[in-house]
């Protein structure tokens, strides 16, 4: 089981990671998969784990949080991800022998209203162990929650059978395949309501035969399993204005955060994945607080030399002073120090661990 200190350290990262611009118009509730009944420790196990989500079929879809070591994060049975948000996400299976699928189902906060136009994006990456990457991710509203007792491919049929209104297959389409292991990929699209969209249901539609999908590798899951995070459902017309008003987060001054989406590979300083929420904020909150000044730590893990690695965290930490000060932040305001591995947050015996300890904090303060 984790530490005490892993514990407090994920604490942390869920407070740093509420996604506050989100919440106020996102449809999906949890939309992150940070909320659970209970830590899982079992494959499967999503329905009886994670709140405001559920299964539609027999297919038994993961469910992952850094509460756990047996379905933990960021390393788990299916290869090693961080959470895009937060410490929890869900994987499943969008391609496997016998046209197997998993899905993942959820209510929405509120009827999508008829006429307007809604946004569905989410992100997804692709598990280390998966033989097969695919070219689409499907998407179905309906009024009433579905259940089918089907392990297999939730075909149209089943769907014209259930009762009340069924939207027909959204599909979100890559030019290429989805098949980066490293980075999560944002997928998005927009589309009309008919006004009877009351849950929506992620996953693959269509049989193994005419999936479009791109061997990757040659083990032995021959399946295509991929992990995903951040689900969202908002009133494109919403989305404006609320960027017109955007709730200011605040921090706690004289106290180490973490910046909760800056990770690196081992001897990196270019920092690992394509979205920088956190650094987002934190430039949002600094702008609004001309008043503050930041600095900014660098860490590595233990893997080479002291002096190596005081270099590289100081390269580390000169990333998020280069941010900054691009976007305005000017740098008499800034400081910067690397710690090289003498600070870990957690164990280096392991490769989830190093990973861990490979980031980026930060503290705000007044001047004295």
């Amino acid at each position: 089981m984790p530490t005490k200190s892993q514990h407090s350290y994920f604490q942390l990262l869920l407070a740093l990671c509420t996604p506050f611009f989100l919440t106020s118009q996102n449809l999906v509730l949890n939309p992150s998969f940070e909320d659970y009944r209970q830590c899982p420790v079992t494959l499967g196990n999503l329905e009886k784990d994670v709140v405001d989500w559920n299964i539609p079929t027999l297919g038994s879809t993961d469910y992952f949080n850094g509460c756990s070591t047996a379905m933990g994060t960021p390393e788990n049975f299916n290869g090693k991800q961080p959470a895009n948000f937060g410490v929890g996400y869900v994987g499943f299976y969008m391609y496997a022998p016998n046209d197997y699928r998993e899905y993942i189902q959820a209510k929405l906060s509120s009827t999508l209203r008829k006429g307007e136009r809604y946004t569905i994006s989410f992100y997804v990456s692709l598990a280390e162990r998966s033989d097969f990457a695919v070219k689409e991710f499907g998407i179905r509203f309906t009024e009433f929650p579905v259940s089918v007792e089907t392990s297999k491919v939730l075909s149209g049929l089943h769907f014209s059978k259930l009762k009340g209104d069924t939207f027909a297959v959204l599909e979100i389409s890559y030019s290429k395949y989805y098949s980066d292991e490293i980075k999560w990929v944002k997928l998005t699209t927009e589309f009309e309501a008919i006004g009877t969209e009351n849950y929506i249901i992620i996953g693959n539609f269509k049989n193994n035969k005419r999936t479009q999908k791109y061997q990757t590798k040659r083990k032995i899951t021959k399946g295509s399993y991929y992990y995903i995070d951040m689900v969202s459902v908002s009133n494109v017309n919403s989305n404006s204005l609320d960027k017109a008003f955007v709730p200011q987060k605040e921090y706690t001054l004289d106290s180490v955060h973490v910046f909760k989406d800056v990770y690196f590979n081992s001897n990196k300083a270019e920092i690992r994945g394509n979205h920088q929420q956190e650094m987002e904020s934190l430039l949002s909150y600094l702008k609004a607080s001309s008043t503050i000044n930041i600095e900014i730590l660098g860490h590595t893990d233990d893997i080479g030399s002291d002096g190596l690695n005081q270099k590289l965290s100081i390269r580390r930490a000169e990333e998020i002073v280069k941010y900054l000060t691009k976007n305005g932040i000017q740098k008499s305001r800034i400081t910067s120090v690397g710690f090289g591995s003498s600070k870990p947050i957690t164990t280096n015996k392991t490769e989830a661990g190093r990973f861990l300890n490979r980031r980026v904090e930060f503290v705000l303060s007044k001047p004295d």
